[in-house]
């Protein structure tokens, strides 16, 4: 029977294993004693396997790792202050080269981590300073001084942002969560076709741009690639373009956005009192021409010239303040007031580019308040900065114009693939 069969190999297989224990029993008997079988016996010290944490390159788990940011007026020994480092290691710090680190740009808000010993003089083992999200210095201080430089991988990512002018830019700005240097390369881009102190409720904008990021953190925006604006109705595009002098962004018509001078001396920013031959003057208590542009803006925020040219003055005035005129050409000449301190190395004489950092806003001379007035000067005569009309930098020449077309072709492809959000509706009052 099936049964019988199952019945025999079970009593089998039970004997096998009686006559093995029972072998084993006697092989193992003078190593063992009786109920070594019923509980193990045998103590085991579990130990817990501790990853090594790794920080720019060094095993940090049993040290000290005290990150900061350098303040105002700290030089780079300030910051080794309370730790032990060597004599010989700090002649040795003294004698480095300024290829290999030049200790004067050492500047404010930058971070530095220290790495120390959790000894009873906290010996120095490495210092790391990062000038910026990119770079960033190593100082290690052993039996001598070793510095290393190392730079995070920046990652590239294509972004799109669409929306829809509400009271203001800056409050649809805040909502879309735009970050402010993508906002004023947008507006630097259309400057000189768009009034952005007077945007229409309902102006819609869409583009795509480059944004770069080191380990998931957004550092900066890179090439804008694309941009559609419509401004009361009325279509603008911004096609970047290469026709070997550098990048540029033209019109659908090949005509360049950019103007020889820059429209605006800081980045986007309130305009509080615009150019008025019958302003009252809010110190003087009496009316009279106020012919400069005030952009409000915090102390401290840069200043940058409007275009290539030579320093004419910079210096203080009791009315003026600290300011700065520069002369970049026979025909236009620009003035910057009320700066809370000059740009280092500002100077008569000395030539500066478009876009460079001259000075800071601040409320020296006669200011109610930190801002900017800016003048500006065409032919030896005062004008509105914001309705001079300036020659357009150079269009795309013939030799590029079949390059460009594609290049537009592309550009628009890609910006009819982002969704335009739609304009509120207005109802009119009855």
């Amino acid at each position: 029977m099936k049964f019988w069969k199952i019945t025999v190999g079970v009593v089998a297989g039970i004997a096998l294993v009686t006559s093995g224990y029972v072998l084993l029993d006697q092989f193992s008997f003078p190593y063992s004693s009786e109920g070594d079988f019923e509980s193990d016996q045998v103590h085991r010290e579990v130990k817990e396997i501790i990853k090594p944490v790794l920080l720019y390159g060094m095993v940090v788990n049993d040290l000290q790792v005290v990150q900061d940011v350098v303040k105002r007026n700290q030089r780079f020994s300030d910051l080794l202050q309370g730790y032990h480092v060597p004599t010989r290691v700090q002649r040795q710090l003294s004698l480095l080269s300024k290829e290999t680190f030049d200790f004067r740009k050492i500047s404010t808000n930058k971070k530095y981590t220290l790495i120390a010993e959790h000894d009873s003089l906290k010996s120095i083992r490495a210092l790391i300073y990062e000038p910026n999200p990119i770079d960033y210095y190593v100082f290690h201080f052993n039996d001598s001084i070793r510095v290393e430089a190392g730079h995070r991988p920046v990652r590239v990512l294509e972004k799109e942002v669409a929306g829809v002018i509400g009271s203001s830019l800056s409050e649809t700005i805040e909502k879309l969560g735009i970050s402010p240097e993508l906002t004023n390369r947008f507006v630097d881009i259309f400057a000189w076709q768009v009034d952005f102190q007077r945007l229409q409720k309902g102006d819609r904008f869409k583009l795509f741009y480059e944004e770069q990021q080191v380990e998931g953190q957004t550092i900066g925006i890179g090439k804008i690639k694309g941009v559609y604006f419509e401004h009361f109705n009325h279509p603008y595009y911004a096609v970047p373009f290469d026709q070997g002098g550098g990048l540029d962004y033209f019109d659908g018509n090949g005509q360049s956005l950019r103007k020889a001078l820059l429209k605006y001396p800081i980045e986007f920013t309130r305009i509080s009192s615009r150019y008025n031959l019958n302003r009252f003057h809010p110190i003087a208590k009496v009316f009279r021409a106020h012919l400069g542009t005030d952009f409000a803006a915090p102390t401290g925020t840069p200043i940058r010239t409007v275009g290539d040219g030579i320093i004419e003055e910079a210096q203080y005035k009791s009315n003026n303040g600290n300011y700065v005129k520069i002369r970049h050409n026979g025909t236009y000449t620009t003035q910057y007031l009320h700066m809370s301190k000059i740009a280092a190395g500002m100077r008569p004489g000395l030539r500066v580019r478009q876009g460079e950092t001259i000075g800071y806003v601040g409320s020296t001379g006669l200011a109610t308040g930190p801002h900017l007035c800016y003048r500006f000067w065409r032919n030896g005569v005062q004008v509105d900065a914001l309705r001079v009309e300036l020659p357009p930098s150079e269009p795309v020449k013939n030799e590029f114009i079949a390059k460009f077309e594609e290049a537009k072709l592309r550009v628009t492809r890609r910006l009819d693939l982002i969704p335009l959000p739609e304009p509120p509706i207005i109802v009119a009052g009855n």
